[in-house]
């Protein structure tokens, strides 16, 4: 059967962004060795192509320190793939007005359908006060937070990515507010599941986990009462989409669940 697959998340890599030192243990994990090149747009395209993927969600990325891919970056690759790419805004959590700006230049300018923060690149989690003006503009425009949750890759703290408390707080203040977790919750992947089972509003993405290597709780949650819960992600470029999908067939999902997990749960939260 042929599916029309959605990435909830991807970052097409600039050199100014994968050549970072903070992912020295990412480049070793993956074996990543010598001169960094300029990876063209196409490439990207081609990847998705490879793995069938139709859309793309592509973030931006701020750190405390400023921009790795400037929103007007991503809008310029959306610009230029507009069928296959989904701007995904960042902003500077240490200028909450600035960043309230920002994120209705990109939703109303851009079209962005989603903001995304990574709370371990600012060693501030989720419920800090920085965020709260964003969180309250993302309701305002009916557009998902996106974040990182678990442990981190690169070599910097892994407690602000841990949902409970942090996430569940969030949670409380904002119950109009739509949460997509990525990259599981390991080794948290429970209260995650627990916070998307508590909450109408949070959700679970894939990200940076192959198929063949999701807990077997999150494939419980997906075959039962989490089918509505759970989004397709990549973390393309540090795992190709092909490569999360290679193992799919083996998780034994049904027809309705692997539909909603590949397409129909992103279509819904982010409204495309």
């Amino acid at each position: 059967m042929t599916f029309q697959i959605i990435d909830a998340w991807i970052q097409h890599p600039t050199k100014r962004f994968i050549s970072h030192p903070m992912f020295e243990t990412l480049r070793r994990w993956t074996r990543q060795t010598g001169e960094i090149p300029d990876i063209p747009l196409e490439f990207t395209i081609a990847v998705m192509d490879e793995a069938r993927i139709a859309k793309s969600l592509t973030c931006a990325w701020w750190a405390p320190y400023g921009e790795l891919i400037s929103n007007d970056e991503v809008a310029d690759f959306v610009r230029q793939y507009p069928d296959r790419l989904v701007g995904i805004a960042s902003v500077n959590l240490y200028r909450p007005m600035d960043a309230v700006r920002e994120m209705r230049r990109c939703v109303k300018k851009f079209g962005f359908k989603g903001f995304r923060i990574l709370p371990w690149l600012w060693n501030l989690p989720p419920d800090d006060r920085r965020y709260y003006p964003v969180f309250a503009e993302c309701v305002e425009l009916n557009i998902p937070f996106c974040l990182q949750v678990g442990h981190t890759g690169p070599l910097c703290p892994s407690e602000p990515g841990r949902p409970i408390p942090y996430l569940d707080n969030v949670a409380l203040d904002f119950p109009e507010l739509k949460i997509v977790g990525g990259h599981i919750g390991f080794p948290w992947t429970l209260e995650m599941i627990s916070l998307a089972t508590k909450y109408e509003n949070v959700y679970i993405d894939t990200s940076a986990y192959k198929a063949k290597r999701f807990p077997p709780e999150l494939i419980n949650f997906m075959k039962t009462n989490g089918k509505k819960k759970v989004l397709f992600a990549s973390n393309y470029p540090m795992i190709n989409p092909g490569q999360c999908l290679k193992d799919l067939d083996a998780l034994g999902l049904d027809e309705e669940t692997q539909r909603l997990f590949l397409y129909e749960n992103a279509k819904r939260v982010f409204g495309l």
